[in-house]
């Protein structure tokens, strides 16, 4: 599948900028017809090729540069019920990061250059979201204490509480994501996400981006689901039994009751910079531009730093030293 502009035949794209469809050969807007492949493993516009694996749901034509979309895998079993669709493009993506690591004083000058740019990469990350009626039961033994004094006397009082909470939680959308070439512990990095913007599936978002199908089933990931609710309803848990010196539990049980569960897609920006032969991955967050990822050291600027540093102290101190000699 391919959206091909009605004016002047070139691949329209989702535009964050322009929050529409637009064409970047004539710059027009909403200009986009679907085409639907014949052959999924061509080019619908050039017939070249197309580099598929097995995950991808969208590719990039590496002799045109037209953005495919495998309508196989975005049908049937494969079609999402949501995308969260991009709102920050590229350039902004690239600024935010510019702004996160311009402290960095030792990050190469490489970083972010525009040969590397190319490496970097708007992607569709295929996500499992839960919903769960959850029934918390908890009784402890709750101690307050209060000390005061009086004269020359201090005292103390310990008042013992039993403390019971039975707490209804709902929650919705618990997402994981299903593809095994993220990180998981960066793409829980990556949230929060609203939510509330979520729409329905079209495949227009998806043009001039990558995707991927899910890579495992909602069964196989639920635990991970599960593990995140049980950390959320403990730290309800917790507010809602604040304000005790200790806090000594009897019992604890939590009922997760699963509702349904949704596939979505997520917006990510991906860039992968590869310095002395190690590769270095950074992620923005496409809809609120949360950053995550850590900056290499150059050891040639971490040299020049130290003989700059040197070299002033002991300017200063040839300073001192020639005062103290004319005094």
């Amino acid at each position: 599948m391919l959206f091909r502009c009605r004016n002047c035949g070139g691949n329209v794209v989702y535009s964050p900028e322009h929050n529409k469809m637009f064409c970047p050969h004539c710059d027009g807007t909403d200009s986009g017809e679907k085409e639907v492949s014949a052959a999924g493993a061509e080019c619908i516009n050039c017939g070249a090729p197309l580099d598929i694996k097995e995950y991808n749901s969208t590719c990039k034509c590496e002799y045109c540069g037209s953005y495919m979309i495998l309508d196989e895998r975005v049908d049937g079993k494969y079609r999402p019920h949501f995308i969260l669709p991009f709102k920050i493009g590229k350039d902004r993506a690239v600024e935010g990061m510019r702004q996160e690591f311009r402290s960095r004083v030792f990050t190469p000058d490489s970083f972010l250059s525009e040969a590397t740019l190319e490496e970097m990469k708007g992607l569709y990350v295929p996500f499992w979201m839960y919903d769960y009626a959850a029934r918390y039961d908890y009784a402890g033994m709750g101690t307050k204490v209060r000390v005061w004094t009086s004269g020359n006397t201090e005292y103390t009082e310990t008042s013992h509480y039993h403390v019971e909470r039975n707490l209804d939680i709902d929650f919705e959308r618990i997402p994981v994501d299903a593809s095994i070439e993220m990180p998981d512990d960066t793409m829980d990095l990556m949230e929060p996400f609203d939510y509330q913007q979520l729409e329905g599936f079209t495949e227009e978002y998806m043009s001039g981006f990558y995707g991927e199908i899910y890579n495992m089933g909602a069964a196989e990931l639920e635990g991970r689901a599960k593990e995140k609710a049980e950390r959320d309803a403990d730290s309800l848990l917790k507010e809602s039994v604040s304000g005790y010196t200790t806090l000594v539990q009897e019992r604890k049980r939590l009922e997760l009751n699963r509702g349904s569960v949704h596939y979505a897609l997520l917006p990510v920006w991906r860039y992968r910079y590869r310095y002395q032969d190690v590769e270095y991955e950074f992620y923005v967050n496409g809809q609120t531009g949360k950053i995550t990822g850590t900056t290499p050291v150059s050891k040639k600027k971490a040299a020049a730093y130290s003989v700059t540093v040197f070299a002033v102290l002991w300017s200063a101190l040839s300073l001192l030293l020639h005062i103290a000699e004319v005094i």
